[in-house]
């Protein structure tokens, strides 16, 4: 903190404390009623500092989902973190992936990859990636199927990661099957 913002906190502090100090000698009379309402208000404050900590996820739950277009065009919106999202069914089971036109392959989270039924135990992580966290071993993988939206394709081959991710990445071995990739208005378009 700078000197500055010292002398602004301590600013408000002092006229704070010089209003709440004037508020409670005029009500010195009716303590109970001003403790219910600081109670109140303090309710209140907890409250509104409960919204703004839970915000991402209430936003992630009430956000723009995947859209289809009039000419069968996907809309990816662009979240609060600045990614887009795509939520496909792999093998039967719904899977979230951050789109990443730099990821050369689809990747998926060995969490992800258990919940799309691959026994990560019996994987044998042959291959590596560089990536932004170093040299990661991958196994590979063969997805039997894969629908986003209206969209199913078969046969979709994948990497599990090794190491820890936050999530499964949809990589360019997925995205080439759509002619075309767009951002417009904080949107990410995928049309066949």
């Amino acid at each position: 903190m700078n000197t500055d913002q010292i002398i602004q906190i301590s600013y408000l502090t002092l006229m704070g404390g010089a209003i709440a100090a004037s508020y409670f000698v005029s009500q010195r009379g009716q303590m109970g009623k001003v403790a219910q309402q600081a109670s109140i208000w303090g309710l209140i404050f907890v409250g509104f500092i409960a919204a703004a900590g839970l915000w991402g996820d209430i936003r992630g739950s009430v956000a723009p989902q995947q859209s289809i277009t009039a000419g069968g065009a996907i809309t990816l919106p662009r979240q609060s973190d600045g990614h887009f999202y795509a939520r496909l069914d792999v093998n039967g089971q719904p899977i979230t992936f951050m789109v990443d036109t730099g990821a050369s392959q689809v990747v998926l989270t060995q969490d992800d990859a258990q919940q799309a039924g691959i026994d990560t135990d019996a994987l044998r992580y042959l291959g590596q990636a560089s990536t932004a966290n170093g040299v990661v071993r991958t196994a590979q993988v063969t997805l039997d199927q894969v629908t986003l939206s209206d969209v199913t394709l078969a046969d979709v081959p994948a990497v599990v990661n090794e190491g820890q991710m936050d999530g499964s990445l949809l990589g360019m071995t997925y995205l080439r099957n759509f002619s075309n990739i767009q951002i417009k208005d904080d949107a990410l378009i995928l049309t066949r």
